[in-house]
């Protein structure tokens, strides 16, 4: 399973960041190399939330959680 977790930080407060999981393999086309050049998917998700900004995003491969997710 491959994992997108975006960092996103609230354009109403910019220091008021936190980490999503926005997509997962397991219910989108993701692979290594989509994800680690910004996969589709991230975009979507974006388009979809905009109160927020984008501020990294990293790959997760496997079952682990993660920082703290």
């Amino acid at each position: 399973m491959i994992k997108i977790i975006a960092v996103l930080c609230s354009l109403a407060s910019p220091s008021n960041c936190h980490e999503q999981i926005v997509t997962t393999s397991d219910f989108a086309q993701v692979s290594v190399q989509s994800c680690l050049m910004g996969a589709p998917q991230l975009a979507e998700w974006m388009n979809q939330h905009p109160a927020e900004r984008l501020a990294a995003w990293r790959c997760v491969i496997g079952q682990q959680t993660g920082r703290g997710i």
